[in-house]
């Protein structure tokens, strides 16, 4: 919010609602709109989305606290970034997708087992839906990728909503890897189980030399961020999130 750009600024309304009109559902702050720090109206066609950003600013004490609002800050994304972010977002996603995590096993037989029995199943459930089948290798090696698999990839991003494609950008930076976001997205994966996979060589070095506290408490702090962006996707979608 253009208003919250210094986090240290008390809160200046009373009351927080909806306003519905041709627009979504629009926040309004004591009747004026809420608006972004790009200035446009906070506003969505969700509205589960919008219901849930009232109770963020609601829950706002003294001081307005941004950390306390990740689906403001991340409708704002949205409504700044607007269609014309959507390229950048959706390359991003297609640069993971082109070397994925998911498609480069280890030469340490009893991990590769383990990247196998975890890795494959999602593979084989995005490939079923893209029609390809995606290469995978061993070692550190690039593989390229069908052609035909990207552009199925690039396809199905374009179907999908900006808040959605802005989600799976921002899983796919947190996995570190486009198939187990897009796995997310289509409920073959819940966040938990998509993080265990993205953390599985992390987990592995863990069992044989020790957990290192900060690596953990990284690890902690990325599955929250997880957790809100997946909840902000399925809100937008006018699902619980839950």
């Amino acid at each position: 919010m253009s208003e919250l750009k210094n986090v240290s600024v008390k809160r200046f309304y009373k009351q927080v609602a909806l306003a519905e009109g041709k627009g979504g559902f629009a926040i309004t702050l004591d009747g004026r709109e809420a608006k972004t720090v790009g200035r446009h109206p906070l506003a969505t066609q969700s509205r589960a989305l919008a219901e849930a950003l009232v109770v963020e600013w609601d829950a706002q004490q003294d001081e307005i606290d941004l950390a306390a609002m990740p689906l403001t800050r991340l409708q704002g994304f949205v409504l700044d970034g607007g269609e014309s972010a959507r390229g950048e977002w959706q390359s991003t996603i297609l640069s993971y997708a082109g070397s994925d995590l998911l498609c480069y096993r280890a030469d340490d037989p009893p991990l590769a087992k383990r990247q196998a029995d975890l890795w494959q199943p999602p593979l084989d459930a995005m490939a079923e839906r893209l029609c390809h089948a995606f290469a995978v290798t061993e070692g550190v090696i690039a593989v390229e990728q069908p052609a035909a698999l990207l552009s199925g990839f690039e396809g199905a991003l374009a179907q999908e909503t900006l808040p959605a494609v802005l989600s799976l950008k921002l899983m796919t930076e947190m996995l570190g890897s486009a198939v187990l976001a897009l796995c997310v997205r289509h409920h073959v994966l819940s966040t938990e189980d998509a993080f265990a996979a993205a953390r599985l060589d992390e987990t592995y070095q863990a069992e044989k030399w020790g957990v290192d506290a900060e690596a953990a408490a990284r690890d902690a702090s990325v599955r929250a961020e997880l957790e809100q962006v997946a909840r902000f996707m399925a809100l937008s979608f006018g699902t619980s999130g839950e």
